[in-house]
């Protein structure tokens, strides 16, 4: 099945039943997973990069998204970066790429087409960009 799974999440409820669906998924080939936190920033002309999280929340989740998938006997890896808004499609898909995983698994806020269409999504974003398997979880 899948040896190699890059889980992408963020602070919402969908971040977490991500996790899960990792695991089980895991769990079904003994494979590794690596849990890929984007800390976004904002790049303001006259003030340059504003956070629009704390680093250190995205560190937090991260690892507890590890540790969560350890205790399941999962080898894991936590991996946090910042980079700008409307970047982290790219993002997640260099990290595909650079540990070369058979799936990526992210949530899904649920917003409705046409705030979907105005805002864009990471999850429709990173669908289209992928070359592999992606398992969006609602």
């Amino acid at each position: 099945m899948y040896d190699k799974i890059l889980v992408a999440v963020d602070h919402s409820a969908a971040s977490d039943r991500a996790v899960a669906a990792a695991k089980d998924l895991a769990t079904l080939s003994k494979g590794e997973v690596w849990v890929l936190h984007l800390a976004e920033h904002e790049v303001i002309a006259q003030m340059g990069q504003v956070p629009i999280e704390s680093d250190n929340d995205a560190v937090t989740q991260a690892d507890a998204a590890v540790k969560t998938l350890t205790d399941a006997g999962i080898t894991a890896h936590a991996e946090v970066r910042e980079t700008t808004f409307g970047k982290a499609a790219k993002e997640i898909m260099a990290d595909a790429k650079l540990h070369d995983v058979g799936v990526i698994v992210m949530g899904s806020r649920g917003r409705g087409d046409a705030t979907g269409l105005v805002l864009g999504s990471t999850a429709h974003k990173v669908i289209h960009l992928a070359d592999r398997p992606v398992l969006v979880v609602r």
